[in-house]
């Protein structure tokens, strides 16, 4: 065996890490989404919103901020990472396919759910998050070539764990994260008025 080759074990024990690291990244990711990192039963409902016009404000709900585009676009560059190492065949359009996949159906449990505003700004942000992070592996490959799965395995695994402990620290501090509340929009008086749906006056009101 060459010092270039990857010994069968090996190869295998990497891909039953990453396997495991990436259930602990899904799991991560549907309790940051769905319920902001607070319980599930002790989360309040709200209305459903549904937006179907990306990032501006439409008549029922107000223009994406800067740092939802942002968080959301970072919240799945770790997807694309990890499809990018455990099915290395697939083209970038099949990860993309499986992030938006992944994000409408988020987007579709919380409006079931009615945990949050079901946004189309965040299946197109959370896909250009996935295939930037498949990008960033293969400038990786490019740099490491057959060390590229065992670094980045690592890498993952610190990530994961930071991601755990400052998830647990939330959950233990008397401190909780507060989400952009949902916005809806009305018109009062001839104008245009966007807030919180418990805030806005009806033209009568």
């Amino acid at each position: 065996m060459t010092t270039t080759e990857v010994a069968p074990g090996t190869r295998a024990r990497t891909t039953t890490q990453l396997r495991l690291l990436f259930v602990v990244y899904l799991a991560l990711l549907v309790w940051v989404v769905l319920w902001k990192l607070e319980a599930p039963w002790d989360t309040e409902t709200g209305g459903r919103i549904v937006k179907l016009v990306p990032f501006v404000a439409t008549s029922g709900a107000g223009a994406s901020t800067r740092f939802d585009v942002v968080a959301n676009v970072l919240l799945f560059v770790p997807f694309g990472l990890y499809l990018g190492l455990l099915a290395p065949s697939w083209r970038w359009w099949k990860v993309a396919g499986a992030a938006a996949a992944a994000s409408v159906a988020l987007e579709i449990a919380q409006y079931v759910l009615a945990v949050g505003s079901s946004d189309l700004t965040d299946v197109v942000v959370n896909t250009a998050g996935a295939v930037a992070g498949l990008g960033l592996l293969a400038v990786t490959r490019r740099r490491l070539r057959t060390r590229t799965a065992t670094v980045m395995t690592r890498a993952c695994a610190i990530g994961t764990v930071l991601a755990v402990l400052a998830s647990v620290v939330v959950v233990v501090s008397p401190l909780r994260y507060g989400p952009p509340r949902d916005v809806r929009c009305t018109t009062v008086g001839g104008s245009v008025h966007c807030g919180p749906p418990g805030e806005l006056t009806s033209p009568g009101g």
